[in-house]
Order: structure tokens, then sequence, then C-alpha cells
């Protein structure tokens, strides 16, 4: 038997690979086509997986929140993930997955749990394109690139929570962020993030911060992107560090993932010394340990603009 440490210290490894382990699972049917689908959230998400217990119904909430259950002393919040993304169970809700990230605790109640899958993120791509609402971040092949692959919606959980619990105050706040950062002219700062609710805040952040920005929406673009800005810099006889003050990326992405992009970054002696900021909701000591190991300059957990704005200008002020 493995231990639970052996288990955590294979999983944070499967990201020198550029690989990763995706719960799988089933929400029941869909309400317009009759369909059983597949869906996923990566395993480091997940904290535990317990079967459904007594839930508490709380008076005047949203009708996708289930109630809150004591779960060895927390309270947490339980919403009712098929309902979500409009699926009816077959057999119930029978399974609650405890999710934690962004610095919160939630649980999900879904039909069953079938299987851990480990994938590459080159099986995994994006889903911007079809769908709409933005709970879908991508799609992951479990066969690899061939016909007929078995499909899995991996959600956004991020998205998911947003929607369910949207604010009145403003994302961000200028009056908070702290003094404007000033970048040498012409630089800017290359960010990569896969989903649409983190790409509009980190947006928003870095307007209010003064700083201008190319955002792209996977690893493996902001790479591509981080090349062509390098030879078309060359071509006008300057470097790349000219034009690209500061590289900030979320870690879980189709195609290449954060962890990847980072040791790309510090491996090739055109852009290792550009500093990388990788901004996540996986945190934990396990992946902060392992951001140190890729060689990123810094790690700040999503979303708080005023940490990010410190971030940034504690690594700007050291390069």
């Amino acid at each position: 038997m493995k231990s639970v440490q052996q288990e955590m210290n294979e999983r944070t490894n499967l990201t020198g690979n550029n690989q990763f382990e995706l719960l799988l699972f089933q929400l029941g049917k869909d309400a317009v086509s009759g369909r059983s689908e597949l869906f996923g959230i990566n395993v480091f998400k997940i904290r535990e997986i317990v079967a459904m217990p007594d839930i508490t119904a709380v008076a005047g909430t949203h009708p996708y929140m289930l109630g809150i259950i004591n779960l060895r002393g927390q309270v947490i919040t339980v919403y009712d993930l098929p309902a979500i993304v409009n699926r009816v169970p077959d057999t119930g809700l029978n399974i609650m997955l405890i999710t934690e990230f962004a610095r919160t605790t939630q649980a999900f109640a879904v039909e069953s749990v079938e299987d851990i899958a480990r994938l590459d993120w080159g099986q995994v791509l994006s889903a911007e394109a079809h769908n709409a609402d933005g709970v879908v971040t991508s799609i992951a092949r479990l066969d690899g690139d061939v016909d007929n692959s078995r499909l899995v919606q991996v959600l956004d959980v991020e998205t998911i929570l947003r929607n369910l619990t949207p604010t009145h105050e403003p994302d961000i706040n200028p009056a908070t962020i702290g003094p404007q950062i000033h970048l040498k002219p012409g630089q800017i700062v290359l960010a990569a993030d896969d989903s649409v609710v983190a790409r509009s805040m980190i947006e928003q952040g870095l307007t209010a911060m003064g700083i201008s920005f190319v955002m792209t929406k996977t690893g493996k673009e902001a790479w591509d992107q981080l090349n062509a800005i390098a030879s078309q810099a060359e071509a006008e006889g300057h470097t790349v560090q000219d034009r690209i003050a500061l590289v900030l990326t979320d870690l879980e992405m189709p195609e290449m993932d954060g962890f990847t992009l980072t040791r790309n970054i510090k491996q090739d002696k055109r852009f290792q010394s550009i500093p990388v900021v990788i901004h996540s909701s996986l945190t934990g000591t396990a992946n902060e340990d392992h951001v140190k190991s890729v060689g990123a300059d810094a790690y700040v957990a999503k979303f708080v603009a005023e940490e990010l704005a410190a971030t940034l200008r504690s690594v700007l002020a050291s390069h």
C-alpha cells in the first residue's frame, strides 16, 4: 500500500512531464438529449470524496445550493452540480466531492465517481469556442488524439462558484492596489490563464496597475507568443527582455500547463532572465514547493488583486 505522502509526491511529480490526474464522475442525463456524459476535475482540487451525508437546508438560499454540512468541525456549503450543468441523475445524488482551492472549501453533490485518469495536458483542448457560459473550461480526450476518443468535460469550478455567488462589489478597487507599476517603454506582461473569469479579473487588475499586457489562454499559446515576440524583437535590433517584463501564468491549462511553460522559459537562454510569477487556485505546500523547483520567481494564490500587485511589484523591483 502506498502512503498518502507517496501518492501526493507521485501526483506532484507528474507536473514535471506536463501530466496531471483527472477525477472522472457522472452527473446524470442531459435534460435535452437524454445522454450521460463524463465530467472531470483536477485531482489536486479534491480534498476528499465521501458518501452523501445528511444536509441541513438553509432558508432563502440559491436554488442550486442544497444546504450545509458539518464535516469534522467545518461547516461547508453543498451545491447541486447536476442541476448547475443541466443534468438529471438516474440514481440520485450519492457522492459528495469536497473541493479546496483559491482559499475556499465547498462541496459538490454528484451521481457517481467513475475513475481517476492520468493524462498528458496535450490530450486536453480548450472548450471556450464550444461553451457559451464558461463552466466547461476544456475537453479531455481520454484515449488521445484518435477518432472516437472518449471525451471528458473538465469543469471550471471558479466560474461555477462565481456564477452562484456573484458579488455587488467591484472585483478590483484601484484605491487599494497601491502605486502604479511603471514598466520600461515598450515592455508588457505576458499572461496565461484558461478561465474566462480569471482572465477578466487579471485584465482588470493589470489595467488598474497601469501595466500593458498580452493575454493568452493556454501555456502553449503563451510559449508561442513568447517566441514570436522574441523573433520580432530580434528583427528590430532588440532583445526579448526589451519587450517582456514578466510572465504571469496559471498552472492548469490545456495543451501545456504552467509548470511546463515555466520550465521551458527558465531552460531557454533567451528567456531565462525573464521573471515568471505563477498565479493559481491550486494552493498547498506540495504545489508551492514544486513551483520553486521549476524555477518560478514567485507564487501567488488567486485571487486577491492587492496580493497580486504586491507580488508583481516585488518581483519586478528585483530584476
